[in-house]
């Protein structure tokens, strides 16, 4: 019998496993078999990976920057969703506050995600400091740290900043676009009364990582099977609208670029920052 591939995953919601479930199931059913393990936190995830506890990790764009960095650029990038990739944040205000550019956010408060938030904190306040705005120095920073460790792969924190706008304690808050969109859609944000500021550059999001010394043999064999799976077939359909997608492309890694870039000038894995 072949030895499976064990995948790590975050179970950062029940919906999660029934996830794996049906993903293990349809790899054994064409002869790739595969395991998973759940981890609590992407951290604890990404020890996995480089200790070779685990063979592929699904990581957030957090955990994908953090793996590079402590393996000095040996992971590799193998499969990501279609919706992972070129993905925006938004810095959305009151449409009546008069805040008209990044530079009308000094001496306001802006409401984020939680502090490992690509999307609802770190690119955000790249954005602002690339505009010359110090987060605690040039505004207020109002943080929501609802599931610190999984890395904003939820809209607990994201949906508490913009809620702390709506109420006037923050004069603007960060969100995805995809959240935007389907809160502008689902009457949660009154398009009237808000308005989007400004928009980040385009970044990917969640990826497969494996170990550079990870056997290509093994790896083809997994990816011909993960990219079989079709949106048109009502068993992987149900899958793919519960993980947010429609077709697994190949993965990438020029769309972390803005990810990186805020980590460092936010000092994010040296604990400081906003």
């Amino acid at each position: 019998m072949n030895k499976p591939i064990l995948v790590g995953a975050v179970l950062y919601e029940p919906k999660v496993s029934v996830i794996w479930d049906i993903i293990r199931d349809f790899f054994e059913s064409n002869g790739c078999p595969m395991d998973v393990v759940f981890y609590t936190n992407y951290e604890l995830q990404v020890d996995a990976l480089l200790k070779g506890h685990i063979d592929i990790a699904w990581n957030s764009p957090l955990a994908w920057v953090d793996a590079q960095r402590r393996s000095g650029g040996k992971c590799r990038a193998i499969a990501m969703r279609d919706t992972d990739r070129d993905r925006v944040s938004h810095l959305v205000v009151a449409a009546n506050a008069g805040i008209n550019s990044i530079a009308d956010l000094k001496g306001k408060t802006v409401a984020v995600g939680a502090k490992d938030s690509p999307q609802a904190r770190l690119i955000p306040l790249g954005l602002i400091l690339r505009h010359g705005l110090v987060p605690g120095d040039d505004f207020t920073v109002r943080r929501f740290d609802v599931l610190v460790g999984k890395h904003g792969d939820h809209i607990g924190g994201e949906l508490d900043a913009f809620k702390c706008l709506q109420a006037g304690e923050a004069q603007a808050c960060a969100m995805l676009d995809m959240n935007w969109e389907r809160w502008s859609g689902d009457g949660t944000i009154d398009p009237g009364r808000f308005k989007i500021l400004a928009t980040t550059d385009r970044f990917d999001h969640c990826v497969f990582t494996v170990r550079k010394d990870f056997d290509h043999d093994r790896e083809a064999g997994w990816l011909k099977v993960l990219f079989s799976m079709s949106y048109d077939n009502p068993k992987h359909r149900e899958m793919m609208d519960m993980e947010g997608l429609k077709k697994w492309e190949p993965g990438r890694t020029t769309g972390f670029g803005p990810l990186s870039e805020a980590v460092q000038k936010l000092h994010y894995f040296e604990g400081s920052g906003a």
